[in-house]
């Protein structure tokens, strides 16, 4: 019986830890699709701090309906939503280091963008007629 030395051969085996499988496309789920579609009515100003005299008018007057969320992954792809609603493609690089510094990846920032930006231009036309 003949034996075969597969190392001299460059064979090279498996081990449990070298298999790599493709990385999972980029998701989001129903929530956080929800949090991107209500995103399109908040105003570019929701994105800041109330200032002093807000603050003071607002506990005179009663206060405004605040559009942050409490859950910070949410209200970070809250913020880069309202942020691609209004400017599309044009969004400070450090609005999206601070997107992806909340636990998402460049994938989810590409899907966000692009699924945002086909439905302004799908908007636009409609509007257009």
């Amino acid at each position: 019986m003949a034996y075969l030395a597969f190392a001299e051969h460059g064979a090279v085996f498996a081990t449990p830890g070298a298999v790599r499988t493709a990385p999972e496309p980029a998701r989001f789920s129903a929530l956080e699709w929800s949090v991107v579609a209500l995103a399109e009515r908040d105003k570019l100003s929701s994105l800041r701090e109330p200032g002093r005299m807000a603050v003071a008018l607002g506990s005179l007057f009663g206060e405004r309906r605040s559009t942050r969320l409490a859950d910070p992954k949410l209200e970070a792809l809250r913020r880069m939503a309202v942020l691609t609603w209004h400017h599309g493609y044009r969004v400070a690089q450090s609005a999206v280091r601070g997107f992806l510094a909340a636990g998402f990846t460049p994938d989810h920032y590409e899907l966000l963008t692009g699924s945002i930006v086909a439905a302004r231009v799908k908007r636009d036309r409609r509007n257009n007629r």
